[in-house]
């Protein structure tokens, strides 16, 4: 079974357990202790006594000279020196015998086939005794709490670097390339150590999202003096009288697609970038703007495939949001419904604060929906030779402007998905 109790609390648990067993065993050997040697020394003297009974007393026709605290009997003994009933059973030897309230300590001795019994009220130091043993016991109770609160104060204290630690590791200024060094914050220790194995690993995770930052930047960069080119020849294309109407559509399909990689480009280009201050100064639109523009470009080839369309334009709020990454969500949206969405139709409902893509496709199941917005990942119901990026990128574009996005299911099938346009607080604008 795992033992998942925090490290404090493990230690805590430890520390109370190590006083426990080991005040336990004090509290134990202390008690035995004190019992055998109570026992040692009372057998000796009720042994020394019963001789000095037999030896200066009986042997010479006397009766017993004992203390008000000591009784001897003799099994041929008169009347009030012959052995009690209850006495008769014990065997030689010592023994603890307890009458009402009262504690005796027993010597019972066979000589010459008579058997003799020297009893002594041993009460008053049992009292004592007790007195002692729940010395020990309180004792070993205040061991134990004192160890709690010991082992209290011990583990923050212990715990308070590994917890210092995986606070400026969990801290996103980590992540960014001026970043200090961990290592030198901590003593050369195993908290040390940790420290630097994470500085070894931050700088290779630097160092790989530098490289794909790189490669994005450089690459969207590259492909933008193309786009220019085919936006330029559609134009010009467009502009010739002599272009019949089949041609001019698909002239125009090209210079919509143009336009869908252009702003798929800045969208990377940005991401790549990831910085705010430039990510402020990208064109920006309204909801309402960038969905009445996607609705007309998209309505055509949902309702060619068979679809209804349905866009619901509401009244969503007048805030201005980068025209890029909402252009690209949105879009991929409606794309991804399209494209698994063979009958019935396709809903596009805007929001106070975000809108709706809703279809009757072929779903989702429960199971998978969570890793649909990991790179890479495409649903069972696979189509075409995409590569399951469309979706991570709504993922990614939503972590980097504070918005939110779910995926839930439609009856009978189809899938439902919802972007809150809303602004998480660690975000900048």
């Amino acid at each position: 079974m795992e033992f998942k109790q925090s490290l404090a609390r493990r230690i805590l648990i430890a520390f109370v357990l190590m006083t426990t067993l080991v005040g336990g065993t004090f509290a134990v050997g202390i008690i035995e202790v004190v019992h055998l040697i109570e026992e040692q020394l009372i057998s000796r003297d009720l042994n020394n006594e019963l001789n000095r009974v037999l030896t200066q007393n009986i042997a010479k026709g006397r009766a017993p000279s004992l203390d008000s605290d000591t009784r001897f009997y003799s099994s041929d003994g008169p009347a009030p020196y012959f052995i009690p009933e209850d006495l008769g059973q014990l065997q030689p030897g010592f023994h603890e015998v307890f009458e009402d309230e009262n504690s005796y300590h027993a010597l019972v001795r066979e000589l010459g086939g008579r058997r003799y019994v020297m009893l002594q009220d041993q009460s008053e130091f049992e009292a004592r005794e007790q007195v002692l043993y729940r010395v020990v016991m309180v004792g070993f109770g205040l061991s134990v709490v004192l160890a709690l609160l010991l082992g209290w104060v011990l583990a923050r204290k212990v715990i308070e670097p590994v917890v210092r630690l995986a606070r400026q590791v969990r801290h996103r200024d980590q992540l960014l390339g001026m970043a200090p060094p961990l290592a030198p914050d901590y003593a050369a220790d195993e908290v040390g150590q940790l420290a630097q194995a994470f500085d070894d690993t931050l700088g290779r995770l630097h160092e790989v999202l530098n490289r794909e930052r790189l490669f994005t930047s450089d690459v969207s960069h590259e492909l933008r003096t193309p786009l220019m080119v085919l936006a330029s020849s559609c134009e010009l294309l467009a502009d010739n009288p002599n272009l019949d109407p089949r041609g001019r559509a698909q002239v125009q399909r090209i210079a919509r697609a143009t336009e869908e990689m252009r702003d798929l480009v800045q969208t990377f280009l940005m991401l790549a970038r990831s910085q705010h201050d430039e990510a402020r100064l990208a064109p920006r639109a309204s909801l309402r703007s960038v969905a009445d523009d996607l609705a007309n470009q998209w309505r055509d080839p949902i309702e060619s495939k068979g679809l209804c369309f349905e866009y619901q334009p509401g009244d969503p709020q007048e805030q201005r949001y980068n025209a890029s990454f909402l252009r690209s969500v949105l879009g991929n949206l409606l794309r991804n419904a399209l494209h698994y969405t063979d009958s019935g139709s396709i809903r596009l409902v805007l929001g106070e604060g975000g809108f709706v893509v809703e279809d009757s496709g072929v779903g989702i199941p429960e199971e998978d929906r969570e890793a649909m917005f990991r790179p890479f990942v495409r649903g069972a119901a696979r189509r075409g030779d995409g590569l399951g990026l469309g979706l991570s990128l709504v993922q990614r574009i939503c972590d980097n402007q504070g918005w939110t996005v779910s995926l839930s299911a439609v009856e009978p099938t189809g899938c439902r998905f919802q972007v809150e346009l809303k602004r998480h607080p660690d975000v900048a604008p």
